[in-house]
């Protein structure tokens, strides 16, 4: 029998001071029976990073051809896509062709692996990727419940982000910036 995705509802009050963007964002996130707690809040995480009209999450881990997050136009041009974790550079180079933008969040204790590994390959493409800090997105993952009400406050180059069960600031570092 094959296990199904556990559901968690967010509720957030967004403001992004970097990009003078403020929301009230519901979320339902699907996590899948393979994703642990941290990859599920990075992609929490880089959903409002990006908060805009018409983002949402794609089915991810179970369809390897997508994004984790993207947004598309009206006329179905894909204008954002958004990965969490280590990628492929062949999975970046089609992304490129296909989407006006493409970022990259890495934030895992493999990530800095992964990139030295893969910098040559992707830095010729026309892309952005960021790592996040894996302590604080083990912290972040460590307040997770199944309804979730939570205020997120980006500026600079962190997310400051206040829950019931605590608070957090979880920072990134450019690793490439197109």
């Amino acid at each position: 029998m094959a296990l199904s995705a556990t559901i968690y509802k967010f509720t957030i009050a967004l403001s992004d001071l970097n990009r003078h963007y403020y929301d009230s964002v519901a979320l339902t996130v699907a996590q899948h029976p393979s994703e642990n707690a941290e990859r599920m809040m990075a992609r929490v995480l880089a959903f409002c990073l990006h908060a805009q009209e018409f983002l949402e999450f794609t089915k991810g881990l179970s369809t390897p051809e997508t994004p984790d997050i993207w947004a598309k136009s009206l006329d179905g041009n894909t204008t954002l896509w958004v990965e969490v974790g280590e990628p492929s550079a062949d999975k970046l180079k089609k992304a490129t062709r296909i989407a006006d933008e493409v970022w990259v969040y890495t934030f895992n204790s493999k990530s800095e692996v992964w990139w030295q590994q893969e910098q040559a390959k992707i830095n010729p493409l026309a892309l952005k990727v960021r790592r996040l800090v894996w302590a604080e997105v083990e912290t972040f993952a460590g307040m997770l419940s199944r309804k979730m009400d939570l205020s997120m406050t980006i500026s600079g180059d962190s997310a400051f982000i206040a829950t019931d069960k605590g608070e957090c600031e979880v920072h990134w570092q450019d690793l490439k910036d197109a």
